[in-house]
């Protein structure tokens, strides 16, 4: 598979004057963990996440500097302005991730894997001539893997791409699907695999599997359920 196969494109973007409380807002209202940053003509400036609110000086978690006053603290100065800009900025701008690791289309999700792992992100945006047309997060990459221990077979090919294109573009079209993740759908092998939480109601399970069906090509549909926590996670 590559990250054509799986990627989320209708992707969040965030401009990098919104202020850091309205982004804040933002994630919570949409349930997402972090969005590119971009400019108005689309180009990524950078990508801003939970991890980049983590130290607020609001919440008294800005980092506390711990080491000696000594000759080798200049050294460490412009870290500790970027720390004091991260706590203490007001816009996304001022904390927001301006190196980032991008992927295209076709780059493998062995590759994309590695690169999750070994730069310790949680995200990688998928360009295509300069401009953002998807992101694949880890919660992407174990779908992808659920879907493929499903059933034989080496992995998406042309046949399960024009599957999971059919359907995304019927269900965007539908006002019931709104709350649908495009990461909760993969394709292998001709069998739709669909992702639910606990608490989905039944109509739209059935509406999700009748659209499922009606695309050519589909040989299968399998429904996972995702336990849905009473409280939210602390």
């Amino acid at each position: 598979m590559r990250a054509r196969d799986v990627m989320t494109t209708n992707v969040i973007t965030v401009d990098p004057d919104m202020s850091v409380r309205d982004l804040a807002a933002l994630l919570s209202e949409r349930g997402i963990s972090g969005a590119p940053v971009v400019d108005s003509s689309g180009r990524m400036l950078g990508i801003v996440g939970e991890g980049d609110l983590l130290h607020r000086a609001e919440l008294g978690t800005e980092k506390r500097d711990q080491r000696r006053h000594s000759w080798w603290l200049e050294h460490y100065a412009s870290g500790l302005a970027q720390d004091y800009v991260k706590s203490h900025g007001r816009a996304v701008r001022d904390i927001m991730t301006r190196d980032v690791i991008t992927v295209t289309e076709d780059t493998s999700l062995a590759d994309i894997a590695t690169e999750l792992e070994t730069k310790r992100i949680k995200r990688v945006p998928v360009m295509r001539d300069g401009q953002i047309v998807g992101i694949i997060s880890r919660s992407n990459l174990v779908r992808a893997l659920g879907a493929t221990l499903a059933g034989p077979g080496a992995g998406a090919g042309e046949d399960d791409r024009t599957i999971r294109t059919a359907l995304l573009t019927e269900l965007a079209q539908q006002q019931w699907a709104a709350r649908l993740w495009q990461q909760d759908i993969i394709v292998s092998n001709g069998i739709v695999h669909l992702w639910f939480g606990s608490d989905e109601s039944e109509e739209r399970r059935r509406a999700v599997r009748v659209a499922a069906e009606n695309i050519p090509g589909v040989r299968g549909i399998e429904e996972h359920l995702v336990p849905v926590p009473l409280m939210p996670p602390f």
